[in-house]
Parts: C-alpha cells; structure tokens; sequence
C-alpha cells in the first residue's frame, strides 16, 4: 500500500488548539509526523518591549488559559529577580496557595479534555465539576475565573478574603475524596487501559535530550520537579516529594502520564493545606491591599543590561523568564523578554512517539502529553 500524507488540524478535536499535526501514514501505521506550530503567535515577547514591568503581568496571564496564575507568577518572580526586591513571606505562602490550586485546575482541564478522546465522555463531567470548585477559590483571590492578575511585583494583590481558609480547606479535602472516583472510573476500565498501556512510549534519556520536563518527564521515572530541584518561594518549608511514575524498560506510556498528574493533584492539595496551616500571621487574619506583609517595595526601573531570570515548575513542566532592562531612556520597559514554554519543547518530542502506532492512537498520545498552543505560541 502506498504511503500518503494526511493533515489533522488546525480545526480537529485533537488538537486541543490551533495547530496541526501532518501524519503519514502506511496503511493504519504512523511511518512519520510533523508537527506544524505558529496559528495563534501573538507577539506577547514584542509587545512586552512596549509596555512597563507591571503591565506585562496580564500578558503573561494570556499566555495559557488553563493555568493563567502559574505563567503570570513566573514572570513576576523573573521581574522580581531584575528588580531585586525581597518578597514578604506571607505574599509568598499565598502565592504557593493560588499556584498550586491552579495547578489542580490545570490537570483537571487536561484530564477533563483528554478521556473524551479515547471514549470516556463521563469524566469530562466528573473534572469539570472539581475544576469549578478550584475556580471558585481563584476567583475570591484574582476576582476573575480565567486571567486572575493576581501577582505583583513584590507579592499579591490582595490578602486572603474572610473565611478563604475554611472554605478552602473544605473544597480541598472534598477534592481529595473525589479523586478516588476517577480512578474506580479510569483505573478499572477495560477501554481506558487498552487505550493508554503500552501506547506512546517516551523514554527518558530521549525525554532529557530533548528538553522535555514537567510531569512528562516525571512519567519516565526522571526525579526533576523544579520546585524540589532548585526551590523557590516557600516550597522548601513545607513537607512533600515530586510525583514520579517508575516506568517500564520501554519508557512512559500515555498511562504513565495519566498517573503522574493524578499523583500530582493529590500532592498540590497537600501543599494547600499546609500552606494554610503555616501562613505568618495566620489564614483568617485580614491585611489591607498594599500592607507591607503582602507586598514589598519594588523599584519601577531597571538600568541598561541589568537582567533578571527566573525558572519555574509550570504544570507542564519548566517555563522560563529571562529579561533585560534598559528598553527606554527612562528604564521603565524591559528591552528584552524571552520566554521558554515547556510545550514548545515537548509538542515536536511528542509528535515522533507516534512513530509505529496506529492512527486511532494519535489522540491518545498527543492528549497525553498535555499540550497547550497558547504558551507553545505566545
């Protein structure tokens, strides 16, 4: 049979965005791919040039609408190293809180998105309802459910609102009791094994030289979790380990990857609930916007090569920060920001473990892998 090239996306329910996947094919059988990114680039590394060190933060939140506060933090804590200012343990230990609920709500879009792709329609129902008690809780600190402009440059916007902490908690330990439902639904089902075991190997020495970090790595038993490896904020004072799946000899299989994130839902709760229980001052006592204990003070200008660098544990692995200063003559505009998006790195990885499988396999494999074209474009 001859060989052919057929083209899924940028319009398919693969793709999870605007990209396409260009696959060919013998037969039923992935013989080559390649991945063809750039329909939604934005500019946000230009655009940046333009405005001042405050106004970029809700560029950054744009970057991926599924976890909007994670990108926006990493941006703030790369300006924060430019700008060299000292961040107040309590803005910290609130930052910790709404990153790692982001965090939850990120894996649940991804889990939520990726079961109807390989036939489990009820789990989407199942993530989005725990998604929406996570967005609940982000909206009551940011004031929105989607780009939250939450950080600043120097800590938070705004303190813990009254009663966050019980409500908070509450949510959290019911989200825990419900996650035991998605692996009697998933880890039991003939299907969902089927379709997951033994598809989309990655192996991890491939993983590594590629680049590809975050829980895709964790999946191939690669210990690396930038918040353990080189910690920031108050990750370092709490008590937890990275998830990370033992893989097979083969590598991680999209299964792998399911597990990983799951795993690493339960160990963001964790992180919550302690943060609560550890925060200065206490989580039920109230600061007024602007109060030292929530935001330090922050110099508006940065000098002419001064740069700034900041890497940090997206849920898709590790985003990147670097910035110069000097953009104008009075110093308010950085003259350079640069971003690494972790699926910028893993989507061209990803489309090669296709090779040898099936095309019914492709949206199982590529789903697995958590792609997201917003932050993969910027």
């Amino acid at each position: 049979m001859a060989e052919m090239w057929i083209s899924m996306g940028p319009q398919h329910p693969m793709t999870h965005g605007l990209w396409t996947l260009k696959v060919k094919i013998d037969g039923e059988t992935i013989v080559d791919t390649i991945p063809d990114l750039g329909y939604i680039h934005r500019g946000v590394e230009k655009i940046c040039e333009a405005r001042d060190f405050t106004q970029i933060t809700p560029y950054c939140d744009r970057l991926c609408y599924a976890s909007a506060n994670t990108w926006s933090h990493s941006y703030v804590y790369a300006a924060e190293n430019l700008l060299e200012v000292e961040v107040p343990e309590r803005a910290e230990y609130i930052r910790l809180i709404a990153v790692e609920l982001q965090r939850i709500a990120s894996h649940l879009m991804w889990l939520g998105a990726y079961c109807p792709d390989i036939g489990n329609l009820t789990a989407f129902v199942y993530c989005l309802r725990e998604r929406e008690m996570m967005l609940d809780l982000l909206q009551e600190l940011g004031g929105s459910r989607m780009h939250y402009n939450f950080p600043r440059i120097g800590g938070v916007k705004r303190d813990l609102p009254h009663g966050f902490a019980m409500r908070c908690r509450a949510k959290v330990k019911l989200f825990l009791e419900r996650i035991h439902e998605y692996e009697a639904l998933l880890d039991e089902s003939t299907i969902f094994l089927i379709r997951t075991q033994g598809v989309g190997y990655a192996k991890p020495e491939e993983m590594v030289n590629h680049g590809v970090t975050g829980p895709n790595l964790r999946a191939g038993g690669v210990n690396y979790d930038v918040r353990w490896a080189h910690p920031y904020s108050v990750y370092d004072e709490l008590d937890w380990i990275p998830s990370v799946e033992r893989s097979s000899v083969k590598g991680a299989d999209c299964y792998d990857r399911y597990r990983v994130r799951l795993d690493e839902m339960k160990t963001s709760a964790d992180l919550v609930l302690q943060a609560l229980d550890g925060i200065p001052g206490g989580a039920d006592t109230y600061h007024e916007p602007g109060d030292p204990a929530l935001l330090g003070k922050a110099p508006s200008r940065a000098s002419d090569g001064q740069t700034g660098f900041h890497h940090f544990e997206d849920p898709r692995g590790e985003s990147l920060f670097y910035i110069v200063g000097g953009g104008d003559a009075r110093g308010k505009n950085p003259y350079r920001v640069s971003i690494r998006s972790p699926m910028f790195i893993t989507i061209p990885y990803a489309a090669k473990c296709m090779i040898g499988y099936k095309i019914a396999d492709v949206p199982a494999i590529m789903g697995s892998f958590d792609p997201c074209i917003g932050e993969t474009d910027r």
